[in-house]
């Protein structure tokens, strides 16, 4: 497994690649833009793996992720993966204005016509008709060619995880994925849907990772703080019932509903943390990192710090903490 981190800025990003980090990604969110972050990247890495894990699929056309991929294709040839997710019902309907149903379907299309574009000769026309695109484009200028980007696909519960094996070349792992979810039921799914190629689907997967050795109990508090916040969302309650975690489940719910992020701490039970973070010392780290070795990520591990609620600046220092465990990854 390559280690990767999600970007953790210039500084410390290069120093991480100087160290041995090979992969960074980066996402969307509402203060920051995936594609301009991955061509700051690009701008200061010199061999590293990059990509968006994920882009929102739906706020860009097909057309939009294609041609952002093959301009930062001109600075880093052979280096990119383009990693798609669809994002929760509510931020496409709600912040996209888009349309939000039917999901899995239209992940699976708006992927083909990405490759569509991506794999466009000079002189070819870029044709697809579907149930959600129509593209017939005649572009005459010589910018095209054909372009070899692996295309990976968000894919939590299992019948998305069947799409990114099906139409994707292979899953991005969110950051909650346990031993049990990815070997029952994440990469069967993958598997399944791969079946029908000759080819084994990549695995990326983020790795929620904390390491503080001068204050170990804060570095836990913030990694138990980011399983309660994305365990606030419904979507993973097929992964909740998985693990029988229901009730700090609708604990933490309750306490996010109330605003009481000390509660949301404390409902992430021991075996919550163990099962789904590194953190707390640096010795935490790597003995957990060990007893997770069968419940990794194949290709890429995104070694990520905790986001909810944590300042860039301590970000940014557990992002430099995680080096540590580079040379210990399995």
């Amino acid at each position: 497994m390559k280690f990767g981190m999600p970007w953790p800025g210039r500084d410390v990003g290069k120093e991480a690649e100087q160290a041995g980090v090979e992969a960074f990604c980066t996402g969307d969110f509402v203060d920051h833009d995936a594609y301009l972050t991955v061509a700051e990247i690009v701008a200061n890495t010199e061999r590293a793996l990059v990509g968006p894990a994920i882009a929102y699929a739906f706020a860009r056309t097909p057309y939009a992720h294609a041609t952002a991929m093959r301009q930062l294709h001109a600075q880093a040839p052979g280096r990119l993966f383009l990693g798609l997710g669809t994002a929760a019902f509510r931020i496409n309907r709600d912040w996209f204005g888009v349309p939000a149903d039917r999901p899995v379907d239209r992940i699976a299309e708006t992927i083909d016509v990405v490759r569509a574009w991506l794999h466009a000769e000079n002189g070819e026309k870029i044709q697809y008709s579907g149930e959600f695109y129509s593209i017939d484009a005649d572009v005459r200028a010589p910018v095209l060619g054909r372009l070899e980007i692996p295309v990976l696909l968000a894919g939590f519960n299992s019948r998305m995880a069947a799409t990114a094996g099906r139409v994707g070349d292979g899953v991005i792992g969110h950051g909650l994925f346990t031993r049990t979810w990815w070997n029952d039921i994440v990469r069967p799914a993958v598997n399944r849907g791969a079946a029908a190629s000759d080819r084994r689907p990549l695995e990326h997967g983020w790795i929620i990772t904390a390491i503080d050795d001068n204050a170990p109990e804060r570095a836990i508090a913030d990694a138990r703080r980011m399983i309660a916040f994305y365990l606030t969302v419904k979507t993973y309650d097929p992964y909740v019932a998985h693990h029988g975690w229901e009730s700090p489940v609708a604990q933490l719910r309750s306490a996010f509903r109330a605003g009481d992020t000390d509660g949301m701490v404390q409902a992430v039970t021991d075996e919550m943390l163990a099962e789904i973070a590194l953190c707390g010392t640096t010795a935490d780290a790597r003995a957990a990192l060990a007893r997770r070795a069968d419940a990794l990520p194949h290709d890429v591990g995104y070694f990520a710090p905790p986001s909810y609620l944590v300042s860039p600046k301590r970000r940014a220092a557990y992002a430099h903490s995680s080096l540590a465990l580079i040379g210990t990854t399995p």
